[in-house]
């Protein structure tokens, strides 16, 4: 057996960026920028106003209750048509440009309208007040992001607001994943003695698209080496790499390891943890000599989740332009129950559920029966507890937790 780290480290290795390219700035979720983005423009460009109120002269709404001109109504989006004299107050909405000679805006719940022409100001008004200047979010010839920055819903706005259109980022990443088996059924029907429901594809699509990733499901194959070489090596030609469920095991004669042990170069590991023990990575070459990643997950639906959490999730992350935090965040927890477990030389994954409780710090339970088939409670888990070998943790023991989701 091999140390998880050592099959992390020689995933990573295997894994490469992608070609950055041009993408659209509405399709920016998610991706790491691989340029800086400088702001050509003044956000906001103009003076305007951050309520709707009355734009005013300071000086008129010093001693309160006054009562002041009203001139002029401005919407958000017009241009101001006449400049505000001593005396005087203009109507105006939220965004709206701040109007020459008022420099202050008074808030429309603290003022009285009075007949058509007159409104009265209850609170005294100081210099700026309600008024965002031209480039308080953002000024021209800042640097807005930095190369490597993940883009959020809110970095989609910014980059909206700067005219960015077009940014240098690292794609998504194409993975396809299929499955192998004629005992597995998909359609819904009956099952026959020795036959099972199809589940770990519909689960692996989920947690791959969540990565970031576009899914190419190819579905489940047929037990036939000639078909499964043919979709492998026709799906190379439009895939960045390649996710396999089951038929990683030792021993195992399974046409997903005969095919790729002809076709690919792979390493078949065996890692000192539980569940998730086998484990098959490899590289294919397309016929425009790009190399295709394989990741081959083992069969048992537990075992294929982990494996994906802690060796194929983060070599697609990596392939995507992500240097950090590759891994999902870890924490350190306490145990509100006890986490039995045999030595046997492994590290065990072991599924929890975990809440914040009132002393401030994540306190988790197990979340059912730990079995590598039982995907039941694993879906009430929202950690992973990192459980060294020996004989397990006591409750009130301090636990490491990856968090999931």
């Amino acid at each position: 057996m091999i140390p998880l780290h050592e099959a992390q480290e020689t995933v990573l290795a295997g894994c490469a960026p992608l070609t950055p390219q041009q993408v659209t700035y509405t399709e920016m979720a998610g991706r790491v920028l691989d340029q800086d983005v400088v702001a050509f423009e003044d956000v906001p460009p103009f003076r305007n106003t951050a309520v709707d109120g009355y734009a005013v002269r300071a000086i008129d709404a010093e001693q309160v209750p006054v009562e002041l001109v009203v001139v002029d109504t401005l919407a958000a989006g017009a241009e101001p048509k006449i400049a505000m004299n001593a005396g005087e107050a203009i109507r105006i909405m939220t965004g709206a440009p701040l109007p020459n000679g008022a420099d202050a805006v008074v808030m429309v719940e603290d003022t009285e309208r009075v007949g058509e022409s007159h409104v009265r100001i209850l609170r005294s008004a100081k210099i700026h007040d309600g008024v965002r200047d031209a480039g308080s979010d953002v000024r021209a010839g800042e640097t807005v992001f930095v190369r490597g920055t993940v883009l959020n819903a809110a970095g989609i706005g910014v980059l909206a607001s700067v005219n960015a259109r077009t940014v240098r980022a690292f794609p998504r990443a194409r993975v396809a994943l299929l499955s192998t088996g004629d005992e597995l059924v998909v359609d819904g029907s009956p099952l026959r003695i020795g036959q099972i429901r199809e589940s770990n594809l519909t689960m692996l699509h989920s947690m791959i698209a969540a990565t970031g990733c576009e899914v190419i499901n190819l579905g489940v194959i047929r037990d036939d080496e000639e078909e499964l070489e043919h979709v492998l090596r026709e799906v190379t030609e439009r895939c960045d790499a390649i996710v396999t469920s089951g038929g990683v095991s030792m021993g195992d004669f399974d046409v997903v390891k005969a095919v790729l042990s002809k076709i690919a170069t792979m390493q078949w590991m065996q890692m000192a943890i539980k569940p998730a023990k086998p484990f098959a990575f490899g590289q294919l070459q397309s016929s425009d000599d790009r190399t295709i990643p394989i990741f081959g997950l083992p069969g048992n639906p537990v075992s294929s989740l982990i494996s994906y959490e802690l060796l194929a999730r983060p070599a697609l992350r990596k392939m995507m332009g992500h240097t950090e935090n590759l891994m999902r965040p870890a924490i350190r927890a306490v145990l509100n129950s006890p986490l039995k477990r045999k030595q046997d030389g492994k590290i065990h994954f072991m599924r929890v559920f975990g809440e914040f409780a009132e002393d401030g710090r994540l306190h988790v339970r197990d979340s059912g029966p730990q079995g590598s088939h039982q995907l039941a409670s694993t879906a009430m888990a929202n950690g992973l507890a990192y459980v060294p070998d020996g004989n397990g943790l006591l409750a009130g023991d301090e636990v490491s937790v990856y968090l999931l989701g």
